[in-house]
């Protein structure tokens, strides 16, 4: 019969994961013990503990003067490491920057983590008035933001239906979102093939994406585009699907006849 320790340790391990993927959506400024310890659902003192045992690991640091945390600099090591073999930006950064050209304002590739959207890359277009509402590393749980949404809408049913199960709570305290209103959009950018969204990240900026898919036909990663609202017109929202549909279409292509196999990191 196993131990007590040999069985709790998994769900520790997980928990562990979970703390690091919880301060990658909070950046530099990092988390709090008590925000950090709701998020995964421990008692204090145990996320204390955790943190501590990663923070010996490297894994995770705390912030000079303040009882706040943040990955350390293993984490950046070994996502170094890590993107020799994952380093879909290689493939996707013509197509990403022609998009931001053609576009005229920011490009964004985003990858599917789990039930999270990453940014991986972003390109600046030539406008004036730029707008950057995604930083390289930032996460955001799926349908928040326009990639987000998009690579959401592209899930089989039963995959979508276990995402939402377990971003909802996040959603409807951190972004004020339903779950009627996620499927509403849901729908409607299956209906017209892109997402479209004003306003739902910050106020007076429009976003458009749409997803492509790897090898095996799985929802990967996605192409998007922000701008303010004054630019998005409807001949523009006409102008930037077919940029969005056109370079899906070429990084599937790359995709498909690459040696390597891009996968989504579910």
């Amino acid at each position: 019969m196993p131990s007590e320790s040999s069985v709790e340790r998994p769900g520790l391990l997980h928990r562990a994961f979970t703390i690091l993927r919880f301060l990658a959506t909070k950046g530099g400024r990092g988390g709090a013990l008590t925000e950090i310890a709701r998020h995964v659902e421990l008692p204090h003192p145990t996320t204390h503990r955790l943190l501590h045992q990663l923070i010996a690991e490297g894994m995770v640091t705390q912030l000079d003067n303040e009882r706040r945390y943040a990955l350390g600099s293993l984490a950046f090591e070994l996502g170094l490491s890590a993107a020799q073999q994952f380093d879909i930006r290689s493939l996707c950064r013509p197509i990403l920057q022609r998009l931001a050209l053609e576009a005229g304002d920011t490009a964004y590739l985003v990858l599917r983590s789990g039930p999270e959207a990453v940014c991986v890359d972003l390109q600046e277009g030539p406008t004036p008035v730029r707008v950057i509402t995604l930083q390289v590393g930032s996460r955001r749980p799926l349908g928040v933001g326009a990639g987000g949404m998009a690579l959401l809408a592209a899930l089989p049913a039963t995959e979508r239906d276990n995402v939402l199960d377990t971003i909802q709570p996040q959603l409807d305290t951190d972004w004020g979102m339903s779950r009627d209103f996620l499927i509403a959009s849901i729908e409607e950018a299956q209906r017209k093939g892109y997402t479209l969204i004003r306003n739902r990240v910050n106020a007076g900026v429009s976003a458009m994406g749409r997803h492509f898919t790897d090898a095996a036909g799985r929802p990967i990663a996605s192409f998007s585009v922000a701008a303010i609202n004054e630019r998005m017109t409807p001949g523009r929202i006409k102008t930037l699907s077919t940029l969005l549909t056109r370079s899906t279409q070429e990084i599937g292509l790359a995709l498909r006849s690459s040696k390597g196999r891009w996968t989504s990191f579910n």
